[in-house]
């Protein structure tokens, strides 16, 4: 199953906007520990 390409683009325009990371360093991360992180800035009241 592959994830989809405009979901992961959320995914990295969410976490760049929020914690200031470049692209590599957020697509080396794992795809759960993205999620985790997603889901803790939401959270947080991250919009």
């Amino acid at each position: 199953m592959t994830y989809a390409a405009d979901r992961i683009h959320e995914e990295v325009a969410y976490l760049a906007y929020h914690f200031h990371w470049s692209l590599d360093q957020i697509l080396d991360l794992e795809h759960a520990d993205r999620l985790r992180y997603v889901a803790q800035i939401a959270r947080l009241g991250g919009k």
